[in-house]
């Protein structure tokens, strides 16, 4: 039979994201690899689904998704365990959400891709930027109302996190600045999002290693490049 859902991605890509939040509720989908080395997410094939030629897609019964945030809020309500119903809860959930969509991953962005903001000097922007991201994660440490922060358990706002903790580690030129451990409960986070079994599928599907969001190394994925 096949499974209604089915997810564009590239390894260790937004799509990662999507990934984890499925994984997490045990939703079947298929995956369908985009070619990043062969740029295939500027295909024309692939612009039909989503005109900005980002990563990641999911195709669903109420159409085409895309945009990451708005995905991860279609699986919560489409499947428990992933957002509360309703209440001041899930109304800080949604914050926090949107605040990841809308602030810390744009902001990512712009550290690992500076030439598509800037016509001056990438690194410069770079410099800025991650002071930025810094302060936003200070903010994020401090949250008083983000419990899912410290829950052992998978949410929708806390797929979104995981990997862009891991990415921060990674990429974006030089690594060194990066300390998780200037925001402990962060680093607490990460290292709980290590041990949810969607993370172990993870680990298989786009070859993320042993410690994958507290300790990340770059992947070796059995498909695919991560650009």
């Amino acid at each position: 039979m096949t499974s209604p859902l089915r997810l564009h991605y590239a390894p260790d890509n937004a799509s990662l994201c999507v990934r984890l939040a499925l994984d997490a509720v045990g939703a079947p989908y298929e995956t369908v690899l985009v070619d990043r080395a062969a740029r295939g997410q500027k295909s024309q094939r692939y612009l039909a689904l989503n005109p900005n030629g980002l990563i990641p897609v999911l195709e669903t019964p109420d159409g085409v998704l895309f945009e990451t945030g708005a995905i991860l809020l279609w699986v919560a309500d489409h499947h428990a365990g992933l957002l509360p119903l309703r209440g001041p809860d899930r109304a800080a959930a949604l914050k926090w959400l949107f605040w990841l969509s809308n602030t810390l991953h744009p902001t990512c962005r712009m550290l690992f891709y500076p030439d598509q903001y800037t016509s001056g000097d990438a690194e410069a922007l770079r410099v800025t930027t991650r002071e930025r991201i810094m302060a936003q994660l200070i903010i994020l440490n401090a949250a008083h109302d983000a419990p899912w922060l410290d829950s052992q358990q998978p949410s929708a706002p806390a797929c979104y996190l995981a990997p862009m903790l891991r990415w921060l580690a990674l990429y974006g030129g030089d690594t060194a600045w990066f300390d998780l451990a200037r925001t402990p409960r962060l680093l607490a986070f990460a290292v709980a999002a290590n041990t949810w079994s969607a993370t172990a599928i993870a680990q298989t599907t786009e070859g993320l290693g042993p410690t994958p969001f507290s300790a990340p190394h770059l992947p070796h994925p059995p498909e695919g490049s991560t650009t």
